[in-house]
C-alpha cells in the first residue's frame, strides 16, 4: 500500500542487547580471524579492526578493500556461536510492543543473514517481520553507507518519507534522515541530535511514542 507506514528496524542493541555476550564474542572472533589471515599479533589485529570500523563503518569493508578478504568466509568464521540462545539478552514484552505498532516491519541489519535469522527465530521476532535485509542483501554496503539504504528502498519499492528507521547508531540515523526518513534513536543517553525525531531508551516505549511520528 502506497500510504502504509513502514518500520525499518536494526537488530543488535535495538531489538536485543548484544553488548554483554554477543559483541565481545564477535570482536574476539574478528581479532582472531585477522591474526590468522593477516599474520598479525593480538595488539596489531585489534588496532586494525578498530581502525577499519572507524574509517568504513565496518571492519569487513576495510578487509575487503585492503586485503581482498572473501566477505562470505569472514562472516561465517566470525559469527559462530556455541550457545546463541544462552547469550541472548532479550525482553519478551518487546514482542507485544511490535505487534501494537501499525504498519509493515522490515529488519535492516549490518549482521550476516545466518546470524540475524537465528536471533529472530530464537526470540520469536521472526513472525513480526515481512522482510529481512542483512549485509549480504546490501551487497556489502552496510549502514551508514547510503547505497545500502537505497538497495533496500528500491527492492521494496518504498518511499523513504513513509519509512521510520529505528536504530541504536546515530551515524545510521543521520543517513536515514538525509534520505527523508523519520528516525527513532534507541539510546538511554542524554545526548540530543537534530537528526532524531524520537528518542527512546527501549523499543518497548515505541507504541506510546509513535504518535509523534
Amino acid at each position: 500500500m502506497r500510504g502504509e507506514r513502514v518500520w525499518l528496524f536494526d537488530l543488535d542493541n535495538t531489538l536485543h542487547n548484544a553488548s554483554p555476550h554477543i559483541f565481545p564474542h564477535i570482536n574476539r572472533a574478528m581479532r582472531e580471524y585477522i591474526e590468522r589471515h593477516l599474520g598479525l599479533d593480538e595488539n596489531a589485529a585489534n588496532r586494525l579492526r578498530q581502525d577499519y570500523w572507524q574509517r568504513y563503518g565496518a571492519t569487513l569493508l576495510g578487509l575487503i578493500r585492503h586485503h581482498a578478504i572473501d566477505p562470505h568466509h569472514f562472516l561465517h568464521e566470525t559469527h559462530q556461536f556455541p550457545d546463541l540462545a544462552r547469550m541472548l539478552v532479550f525482553e519478551k514484552p518487546l514482542l507485544h510492543a511490535l505487534k501494537r505498532l501499525p504498519g509493515r516491519k522490515i529488519l535492516f541489519s549490518n549482521a550476516p543473514r545466518a546470524y540475524a535469522e537465528a536471533v529472530l527465530e530464537l526470540t520469536g521476532l521472526d513472525r513480526h517481520f515481512a522482510a529481512v535485509y542483512t549485509v549480504e542483501s546490501l551487497k556489502f554496503r552496510p549502514k551508514p553507507m547510503p547505497q545500502g539504504f537505497r538497495t533496500l528502498l528500491r527492492a521494496e519499492r518504498l518511499d523513504p518519507r513513509r519509512c521510520i528507521m529505528v536504530e541504536d547508531s546515530l551515524d545510521n540515523l543521520v543517513t536515514a534522515r538525509k534520505l527523508g526518513m523519520k528516525t527513532v534513536w534507541v539510546s538511554a543517553g542524554s545526548r540530543r541530535s537534530p537528526y532524531v525525531d524520537v528518542q527512546v531508551s527501549s523499543v518497548l516505549q515505541l507504541p506510546q511514542r509513535c504518535a509523534r511520528l
